[in-house]
């Protein structure tokens, strides 16, 4: 667009010259009149962009991959001039994001659009800002004008029911029956007895109490479950990508290049569609869908994954602990340089005798199954859930590890590329294996 206002300022000065060397008058007339375009064009333009006053609102600061992100854009003309059109640009890096849109606005004027944005990959990304473009009726003068307006929207990564799935063996959770009181409220209440002066009112067993007319509180034991600990394997080495996926995506993205433009897939797609297809992306849905179970099963859950930074979740029960993992698994992406082994025995002060590991990988390497034997001498119970590389694309087969784990009786879950999680969670693979 650029180049429309000098052709008619080379325009406006070959009639001018034509007008010198002919001395007509016509010519004169013509080069004024292209100047007098060329300005109002400007004008016209610069004043299209006064005035307004953009405003976004993140009607979803929060969403899950799968779900769509919603944002309300508020454009207002402050002044008593329409503007006859204005495109607004977005430079959101939330993908297929389209936030765009031309609109015209009479004086005093307000316009909104709502922005429905399917969620196809997890991260915290950017809303804006955004570019105001707007130009003169004879297309002539296009100008832009920023607007640093951002917001940022969260998107969880999926997380799929897993009804079928329970810790196998019946001493997994490696917690032991406790008969000592606590003074501390758990899911086990021991018995009741008679309202004592100081007692909190939370303890009150209201069903006793109205049964026998006087006040009865509860007493509870300690809580005999174990903490579950996810531990994910964020290492780079580890991550198989399916080449087979991306050579498909860039043997028909050559394909439709020599199609119309209308035809072309979006970059976005192609991203999205490749980097999926990775254990990386396998690996931290099977991770936030366990911590989703699990939660909902009642049980004390934490986290511990070394991606880009060290990650550690202390194991809990509240509501929000689902919401802490989900967080850390939104931004967590394999950039460690750390194996497994070396995060097994960097964090193994944190796991003791009545504490259950489970273990999301797609590593190979023998020496974290090593480190894993000397946390099992002391008494950590232990599952894998192994992303099977092979499947992805990967040379080495996984028949070594299953081997090595299955001597150690750990119950293993093997998933696959495009197995569904449900299926490959719902019993170990070397279930028979296991006392």
């Amino acid at each position: 667009m650029v180049l429309r206002p000098l052709f008619v300022l080379l325009l406006a000065g070959a009639s001018f010259l034509a007008a010198q060397g002919t001395g007509l008058r016509l010519f004169f007339h013509l080069s004024y009149l292209l100047l007098a375009l060329l300005v109002l064009s400007f004008i016209w333009a610069w004043l299209n962009l006064r005035g307004l006053d953009l405003e976004r609102e993140t009607l979803t600061p929060r969403a899950t991959v799968g779900e769509y992100a919603r944002e309300r854009i508020m454009l207002r003309n402050r002044w008593v001039l329409p503007k006859l059109w204005i495109e607004l640009r977005d430079s959101s890096d939330l993908p297929r994001h389209g936030a765009g849109f031309v609109a015209s606005l009479g004086g005093r004027e307000r316009g909104r659009w709502l922005s429905r944005t399917r969620c196809t990959r997890r991260g915290r990304f950017r809303l804006g800002p955004s570019t105001l473009i707007s130009g003169d009726p004879f297309d002539i003068v296009r100008l832009q004008r920023q607007v640093a307006s951002t917001s940022e929207i969260l998107v969880y990564p999926q997380t799929v029911d897993l009804h079928d799935f329970a810790l196998p063996g019946a001493d997994l959770p490696g917690g032991q029956a406790t008969r000592a009181r606590t003074f501390h409220s758990s899911p086990n209440v021991a018995t009741i007895r008679d309202y004592v002066p100081g007692d909190a009112l939370n303890r009150i067993h209201w069903r006793s109490t109205a049964r026998t007319g006087q006040m009865m509180v509860k007493e509870f034991e300690l809580d005999p479950s174990a903490d579950v600990y996810l531990v994910l394997d964020m290492q780079e080495r580890a991550v198989v990508r399916d080449t087979r996926v991306l050579s498909s995506v860039m043997q028909r993205d050559r394909r439709v290049m020599r199609g119309p433009w209308w035809s072309r897939p979006a970059q976005a797609d192609d991203l999205d569609e490749a980097e999926l297809a990775s254990t990386e992306e396998y690996a931290v849905t099977a991770t936030a869908s366990l911590a989703r179970t699990l939660l909902s099963q009642n049980r004390i859950v934490g986290m511990v994954a070394w991606g880009q930074h060290r990650e550690v979740i202390p194991a809990e029960r509240e509501v929000r602990q689902l919401f802490k993992i989900l967080e850390a698994l939104a931004v967590l992406r394999a950039h460690s340089t750390s194996s497994l082994a070396e995060v097994l025995l960097a964090e193994s002060q944190r796991f003791g005798r009545n504490c259950s590991l489970i273990i999301v990988t797609s590593s190979l390497d023998e020496r974290w199954v090593e480190a894993l034997q000397q946390l099992r001498y002391r008494g950590v119970r232990a599952a894998v859930v192994l992303v099977d590389p092979q499947s992805f694309g990967g040379w080495q087969s996984a028949d070594l590890i299953l081997q090595r784990l299955a001597e150690l009786r750990v119950p293993t879950y093997r998933i696959q590329q495009d197995q569904p999680l449900a299926d490959a969670l719902k019993m170990p693979v070397n279930l028979d294996l296991v006392v």
